[in-house]
C-alpha cells in the first residue's frame, strides 16, 4: 500500500462527531464522516481521530480516494466491506 497523507479535523456534533478528512492522493479529496458514540464504541473506542485515520487507511488499501464517498457515516463502511468491524478493532 502506498502511503497517502490523511488530515483529520474533528468537531463534536450532537451524539458524536463530524470528521472532515482530507486525502492528498494524486487527486486531493475531502470527505465528511459522521461518527456516532455507538459507532465509536462498536469500532473499538479510544481516540476518535485515530479511529478515523485507521478507517481511511483501511479504505485506501481497497480503493482510491476518488472512489470513497464524499459524505458517509463510519458504519457505512461495513455495508461495503463486511470485514471492516473485525479489521478495525483487531
Amino acid at each position: 500500500m502506498t502511503f497517502v497523507p490523511v488530515g483529520v479535523v474533528l468537531k463534536n456534533e450532537g451524539d458524536g462527531w463530524i470528521a472532515t478528512v482530507s486525502v492528498n492522493g494524486t487527486t486531493a479529496t475531502v470527505h465528511r464522516v459522521r461518527i456516532s458514540r455507538a459507532e465509536h464504541e462498536r469500532y473499538g473506542g479510544g481516540d476518535v481521530t485515530a479511529l478515523v485515520r485507521r478507517s481511511f487507511e483501511f479504505l485506501l488499501a481497497r480503493e482510491s480516494n476518488t472512489s470513497i464517498l464524499r459524505e458517509f457515516s463510519l458504519g457505512d463502511i461495513e455495508r461495503y466491506f463486511p470485514e471492516f468491524a473485525k479489521a478495525i478493532r483487531g
